[in-house]
């Protein structure tokens, strides 16, 4: 699920080639006055099998995301320095006990058919979207009820718990339609944003600029959007020039795009985490707090980047979020101890007669070679660890949430709390870990429920600190998101993860 996990995100994370980082090819380029006009051809990952076109359904294509994502607003965004900003909303604000938020609307906004939007149009895609399977994780602590319009352009949300971060949780998934479409008409509904459906074929699309956007000037004259189901085969049509960006398109192309002087690499940094899950509650052989500590000082991290990533990526320190501005780059770094590891297990009476066995599979590129990686280094330390590929769907269904070791992946890698609250949280639907710790839980929700800004960022680092030393994750890197671009396209984005999908100030030097 791409908002949830990386989906087909990292694209081709490399299988151990080593190599530095000094490639020939050309950074990617942007400022200069914008040019109008043109048309960007954009190669997207996909499988013909995993189309849809709803955007409040489950989008496992990048290709169906990016048009998406051109075709409607949400009600916000990621921004540059801010984790948050304005789209569809331009303002917003809480009452004092911060469960009660109010979103004004952006003025003038119009749907494409030209129909103004309305706080009632909000209301109903956001209930529709809280009605889904997922809703429940999209929009946290939101009853479907507690949505309403108060007049034409403003929306009230009431959590059920104090929110400070409540604004954050509407810039993924809270695309905005027209209050009841219905759902034969979902693939042809009209959005607000920056580009207008022109045509859709088999994940393949033509999108039109929007000249009536709220959201400012846009220059390109339209998008196409070509699906590729590996980044080889994309990254070999933009080589050909049959398409001008190959979005996503991982380390093995890039390392290939080095050696071309016409072809601009963009790495976008912090963009997928891939840690190693290890299961925190009774009975399973990781559940002693000293063993996990002892798998995390035996992982060479700088190897892993080097050899799983090519390079294109970074340490990380066991903690999940690390493009939040509020990531804790304080917390001293975690580095190899294979003396206090073997200790550690030792004091911990951990069994190394035993072979345990480290589930994973080959969603994306890097995913399973993290796994092999990862087993051969704790292997120095005494623990011997099996490698077992499950096919995708069994391991969605059999492993992940269930497994004592396993291996996940999440694109959304820009908010600390976000994740926090999604993986970490006792009482998460989706806590992979099985980790139940009150104090965590606790400083998780004085972290939300915090009006002054001083006091948030204290328990978002608390939060933190508690997460480095004891959960159930061990994040040894993060994967830059890779874009290959032709020499031409400028103003590319250069956000992670959902970020990578806002193309509206591109433009062409041509």
């Amino acid at each position: 699920m791409l908002w949830v996990g990386g989906g087909l995100g990292a694209g081709a994370l490399l299988t151990a080639c080593g190599g530095d980082d000094s490639g020939s090819g050309s950074s990617a380029k942007s400022g200069g006055k914008p040019k109008p006009g043109g048309t960007l051809r954009v190669g997207a990952l996909g499988r013909a099998g995993a189309i849809t076109r709803d955007p409040h359904g489950t989008q496992a294509n990048e290709s169906d995301y990016l048009v998406i994502s051109l075709i409607y607003d949400t009600l916000t965004v990621p921004g540059d320095t801010e984790n948050t900003v304005a789209r569809l909303a331009t303002g917003w604000k809480s009452d004092k006990d911060l469960k009660t938020w109010r979103f004004t609307l952006a003025k003038g906004a119009k749907f494409h058919d030209g129909t103004p939007v309305t706080a009632d149009d909000v209301v109903w895609s956001l209930r529709r979207l809280r009605n889904t399977p997922s809703g429940a994780s999209r929009l946290p602590g939101i009853k479907a009820d507690n949505i309403t319009a108060d007049g034409k352009d403003t929306v009230v949300i009431v959590s059920d718990y104090p929110n400070a971060e409540l604004p954050l949780l509407t810039r993924l998934s809270t695309f905005v339609l027209k209050k009841g479409t219905k759902d034969k008409e979902i693939a042809k509904a009209p959005g607000t944003g920056p580009f207008k459906l022109d045509w859709y074929r088999a994940g393949n699309a033509r999108l039109v600029r929007n000249d009536q956007w709220h959201g400012g000037k846009v220059y390109l004259d339209a998008i196409e959007v070509k699906i590729f189901d590996s980044p080889q085969a994309m990254a070999n049509a933009l080589f050909a020039g049959q398409i001008d960006l190959a979005s996503n398109a991982g380390a093995v192309q890039a390392r290939t795009a080095e050696r071309r002087k016409d072809i601009q690499i963009l790495r976008r940094a912090d963009d997928m985490a891939m840690p190693i899950v290890m299961r925190t509650s009774k009975g399973s052989p990781f559940a002693d707090p000293k063993v996990r500590e002892a798998l995390r000082l035996a992982v060479d991290r700088d190897a892993m980047v080097k050899q799983v990533l090519s390079g294109y990526g970074k340490a990380a320190n066991d903690v999940l979020g690390t493009g939040d501005p509020a990531y804790a780059k304080d917390i001293p770094q975690r580095a190899r101890d294979l003396a206090k590891a073997r200790k550690l297990l030792k004091e911990a009476d951990f069994d190394l007669s035993k072979t345990y066995v480290l589930r994973t599979t080959e969603d994306i590129a890097g995913l399973a070679e993290s796994a092999t990686l990862f087993a051969t280094q704790v292997r120095e330390a005494g623990v011997k660890v099996k490698v077992e590929k499950q096919e995708s769907a069994k391991f969605w269904e059999s492993t992940w949430l269930k497994g004592d070791l396993y291996t996940t992946y999440w694109g959304t890698n820009d908010s600390v709390v976000f994740l926090a609250g999604r993986t970490m949280v006792s009482d998460s639907t989706s806590n992979e870990t099985g980790w139940d710790d009150a104090e965590f839980d606790k400083t998780y929700k004085k972290a939300l429920g915090s009006a002054d800004e001083s006091a948030r960022t204290k328990a978002l680092r608390d939060l933190q600190v508690i997460e480095h030393e004891r959960s159930g994750y061990l994040l040894w890197g993060v994967a830059d998101g890779i874009d290959l671009a032709a020499e031409k396209v400028r103003d590319l984005p250069k956000l992670p993860g959902y970020g990578r999908v806002q193309l509206e100030r591109a433009w062409l030097d041509a």
